[in-house]
């Protein structure tokens, strides 16, 4: 009954969330009921529990500042001609609507694993690819396609993110398991490029029987494919998405080395540097090629104007969704501090009959505490201690298979943070692209499951994972198998075994 009761605060986020209420009023209530329930059941302080969501929140920190530096880069690259130059030159290769989808899944993924972070590709890429998406099909709200981009766009943002050299959840997720972030991500190699592979196809045979255009672009028609009220809208309220459509075109089209910001954001991750300078190198070098560009200026108060377009993307991302987030992780952290996962974590244990069972439940825990969380990083932090000790505690096997059970412990508590935040519809994840897609593309009302509905990447990436854990078809996939017992065994059947001979 306790354990019951612990789950209210849980049950309290879901339904709020799933009703339509906004996450900043969601997330304080269901923060509000877990101190309840924490002082009920557990007999917590207040300070205790205050204590508790702090150092939670402070556990994301740096995630809200990626996500500030990433809303004033989408702003950037709007504004400047980058993402312009991208659309020029993706039209002149001739893509259509119906290939668009594949193109931006993949486009994302290389740039996701060059930045390690999904939100700031997906910021540096929504307005890109959205705007591609309604120039060569102005009627892409309507037929499908522009959802089909978008969670092209989201999903493959996120293919870096569980496998990326300097991806923050790539990194914490190993280091909670003790493996090498390296040893990571050659063991988990293979599986995430078939997954890639697979999402692709499906985009691909999903446009063709969506039967989405395959007509060329008129560019020199881009901007009267915009109904007079929304162009006054985007003038009001995103005034860098006019900016990006007035720069796509035969006669007025931007300078195509306005899509160096861009490459050099992907080659200084590649080399290794912070995040932090990847994504400023980016705001810094749009606006110096943006002088002779024509697209910025430094004289008459240029650079001013610039400097707070930069800073008004702090303040979109600030005015909602970073408090959002902090409520979240505060929420989170409560429901640590009251021990909500032991019951799940025991029965787990109770249920397994091998290793591959207790792997596969391990597996679901974390997309649960994902769901639980709504935060990809907090259930990484969370679950993923609880995780690692049921592993160690339970299963009897060499050092160097169990390096190989704590590989697959850190895939699951990335894989199902990442992609599997794209599956639950209260995740921040989600509300997160919902508030960069809203602000790069005003002209369609997004929601949550939007993000869902087309997320062949996801889908395919948390599905596969659990089930070539269960079944043992991972030995088929190089480098990715779990060991085989009896090489590796459950010790409750070791002393079943042992009980049974004496």
């Amino acid at each position: 009954m306790k354990a019951i009761i612990k789950f209210l605060p849980i049950i309290v986020l879901a339904g709020l969330m799933i009703a339509g209420q906004d996450a900043l009023i969601a997330a304080p209530l269901a923060t509000i009921a877990a101190i309840i329930i924490a002082r009920f059941t557990e007999h917590l302080t207040f300070k205790e529990c205050q204590s508790a969501a702090i150092k939670s929140v402070t556990n994301i920190i740096v995630a809200l500042f990626i996500l500030m530096f990433a809303y004033a880069m989408a702003n950037s690259f709007m504004s400047t001609g980058v993402g312009a130059s991208v659309i020029n030159l993706a039209l002149k290769a001739g893509i259509t609507a119906r290939y668009i989808a594949v193109v931006g899944l993949l486009s994302t993924a290389v740039l996701s694993v060059a930045t390690g972070t999904s939100w700031g590709t997906f910021a540096a890429c929504a307005p890109i690819f959205l705007w591609l998406c309604h120039i060569v099909d102005p009627s892409c709200t309507t037929d499908g396609c522009l959802l089909l981009v978008t969670c092209a766009t989201a999903g493959g943002a996120c293919f870096g993110d569980n496998i990326g050299l300097i991806s923050d959840t790539t990194i914490v997720s190993s280091g909670i398991q003790g493996v090498e972030v390296i040893d990571r991500i050659r063991y988990q190699g293979v599986w995430s490029i078939m997954c890639l592979i697979a999402a692709a196809i499906c985009f691909i045979i999903a446009g063709i029987v969506m039967g989405l255009p395959t007509t060329h672009a008129d560019t020199s028609a881009v901007m009267s494919t915009i109904p007079d009220s929304a162009m006054e809208y985007l003038k009001t309220k995103r005034p860098q998405a006019v900016d990006l459509l007035s720069q796509v075109g035969t006669d007025n089209a931007v300078a195509m080395y306005m899509i160096i910001p861009l490459i050099l954001v992907i080659v200084l991750a590649v080399i290794g540097l912070n995040t932090f300078i990847c994504i400023g190198s980016g705001i810094l070098s749009a606006y110096i090629l943006g002088l002779p560009a024509g697209t910025t200026s430094f004289a008459k108060g240029g650079l001013q104007k610039y400097l707070d377009m930069c800073m008004s993307g702090f303040s979109d991302a600030g005015s909602w969704v970073v408090v959002m987030m902090m409520w979240v992780a505060a929420f989170g952290g409560i429901m640590a501090a009251m021990n909500a996962f032991d019951p799940i974590a025991k029965g787990i244990v109770a249920i397994s009959r091998n290793v591959r069972q207790l792997m596969t439940c391990n597996g679901l825990l974390c997309i649960i505490g994902n769901a639980i969380l709504s935060d990809e990083m907090a259930q990484i932090v969370t679950v993923g201690p609880i995780i690692k000790d049921i592993a160690e505690e339970n299963i009897e096997a060499s050092e160097e298979d169990m390096y190989r059970i704590k590989l697959r412990n850190a895939t699951f508590g990335d894989a199902m943070g990442v992609f599997g935040s794209q599956l639950i519809p209260w995740h921040v994840y989600l509300a997160f692209y919902v508030g960069i897609a809203a602000n790069v593309y005003p002209l369609y009302k997004f929601a949550n499951t939007d993000f869902i509905r087309y997320n062949f990447m996801a889908i395919i990436a948390v599905a596969s994972l659990l089930i070539l854990t269960f079944t043992g078809l991972d030995r088929f996939i190089p480098l990715f198998h779990l060991p085989k017992e009896p090489d590796v065994q459950l010790k409750k059947n070791v002393k079943k075994e042992d009980a049974i001979t004496a």
